[in-house]
C-alpha cells in the first residue's frame, strides 16, 4: 500500500523519524477489536497487537491505539502479523466520554482532516444536538462539516438549513439524500487522495447508507429507522477505516444515542462565540448573568438579539465540562498513585 493514499505527511514523517532509525516501520490502523488491530501498511493489511511495554507503560484508554492512529511497528509479513509498539502523535482526534460510570477518554477517530455532522432531515432533526457535536469537533482539531442527510424527505429544506446556521457560524452545511443521490458532489473536495474523513451522528441518520455510496457497494448494512419517531437502530457496531477508490479516506463509526462530551473548552468558546461576546459586554467582569445591573446577556435574550434556548445550552455545557474536570483530576491522581505503587512494589520484588 501507498503510505500517502492513506494519509501519510510530512508532520508524521518528522515524528517517525526517531523509531526509523531504531529500525521500525509504520502502519495506520484501520479497525480495532478488542485489543487486536487490523493494521494497514506497505506490506497490506498486518494483524497487530501491542508490545508487552506499552500495555505496561498505558495509563488508560486513550494510551492505546485508536482507529486512524498511525502506530509504530515490528512488521512480519510472512505471517501477516506485526507488534505494535508506539502510537505517533494525533494531529487531530474526535473523543468523547466513555460509556458507563468510570471517567475515561474514548476516541473515536484520530487524524481526521474532516468530521461530517450528519443529521436527518426528518422528525429526529435537533439542533441542541447539532450543537454538541460542532462543540467537540472544535476541539478535535478537524474541520465540521454538516451534512442534512434524507433531504428527499424534507419539504422545509431551507427553514431547517436556516435553524442550523444560528449555531453553525462559517461551518458548511450540505443537505443530501443517499438516496436519491442528490447534492453529494459537494462532497467532493473533501475526498481528495490522503484527506481522512469521519462521519459521525446519531443512530439512523443515515451514515451507513452515504458509507455505501461512497465505497460504490454494499458494505454496511442499512435498518429502516422506528416508526412514530424516526429515531434509529444502530447498523455500524463498530469504528472502521476505509480507504475510497476515488482517493478518499472514509472512517464510519457507530451511531452515538448519547454524545457524552470530554475535553471541550476551546470548542465551546469557538462554537458559542457570540454568546461569549455578549458576556464580555457585561457591566461587571464576575456577571453570573441573572439579575445584576447591567448584564448584556439578559439584555440580548430580552431584545431577541440571543436566543434563550440557546444561551441555556451554553450554561448546561458548561456545568457539564466543570463536573468531567474535576472527575478526571480525582481519576488521574489515583492512577498516578496506582502507577508509582506498581513501580515500588516491583523495586522490592527485585531487591529481595
Amino acid at each position: 500500500m501507498n503510505l500517502k493514499a492513506l494519509g501519510w505527511n510530512e508532520f508524521f514523517e518528522e515524528e517517525f523519524s526517531q523509531y526509523k532509525e531504531q529500525g521500525y516501520e509504520v502502519g495506520r490502523v484501520a479497525l480495532e477489536h478488542k485489543k487486536i488491530y487490523r493494521v494497514l501498511s506497505e506490506y497490506g493489511e498486518l494483524l497487530g497487537e501491542v508490545s508487552g511495554k506499552m500495555r505496561f507503560n498505558a495509563l488508560d484508554r486513550g494510551d492505546y491505539p485508536a482507529v486512524g492512529d498511525w502506530v509504530v511497528i515490528s512488521a512480519r509479513p510472512e505471517e501477516q502479523k506485526a507488534t505494535i509498539h508506539a502510537v505517533l502523535p494525533r494531529k487531530s482526534k474526535f473523543s468523547r466520554k466513555a460509556a458507563g460510570l468510570t471517567t475515561e477518554e474514548q476516541i473515536v477517530a484520530s487524524n481526521v482532516d474532516t468530521i461530517f455532522l450528519v443529521n436527518a432531515l426528518n422528525a429526529d432533526f435537533n439542533v441542541r444536538r447539532i450543537e454538541r457535536y460542532i462543540l467537540s469537533a472544535w476541539e478535535s482539531g478537524a474541520n465540521p462539516v454538516i451534512i442534512l442527510s434524507k433531504s428527499d424527505l424534507c419539504e422545509e429544506i431551507e427553514e431547517k438549513i436556516a435553524e442550523v446556521e444560528t449555531v453553525a457560524f462559517g461551518i458548511p452545511i450540505i443537505p443530501i439524500s443517499a438516496e436519491k443521490n442528490i447534492g453529494l458532489d459537494q462532497l467532493a473536495p473533501y475526498l481528495d487522495e490522503g484527506q481522512t474523513i469521519a462521519l459521525l451522528g446519531s443512530s439512523g441518520v443515515g451514515k451507513s447508507t452515504l458509507t455505501n455510496t461512497l465505497i460504490g457497494h454494499q458494505k454496511q448494512q442499512v435498518k429502516e429507522v422506528r416508526d412514530g419517531d424516526d429515531r434509529g437502530r444502530h447498523t455500524t457496531t463498530h469504528r472502521e477505516m476505509i480507504v475510497l477508490e476515488q482517493g478518499g479516506i472514509l472512517i464510519d463509526t457507530p451511531g452515538m444515542r448519547e454524545l457524552q462530551l470530554w475535553e471541550a473548552d476551546e470548542g465551546l468558546s469557538h462554537s458559542f462565540s457570540d454568546v461569549e461576546s455578549f458576556a464580555e459586554q457585561c457591566k461587571f467582569r464576575d456577571c453570573k448573568h441573572q439579575k445584576e445591573p447591567g448584564c448584556a446577556i439578559q439584555q440580548a435574550i430580552s431584545d431577541g438579539s440571543l436566543d434563550i434556548d440557546r444561551y441555556n445550552s451554553y450554561v448546561k455545557l458548561q456545568k457539564e465540562l466543570a463536573y468531567l474536570e474535576r472527575k478526571e483530576n480525582q481519576r488521574a491522581a489515583l492512577a498516578e498513585k496506582a502507577k508509582w505503587k506498581q513501580i515500588s512494589n516491583n523495586q522490592k520484588k527485585v531487591k529481595y
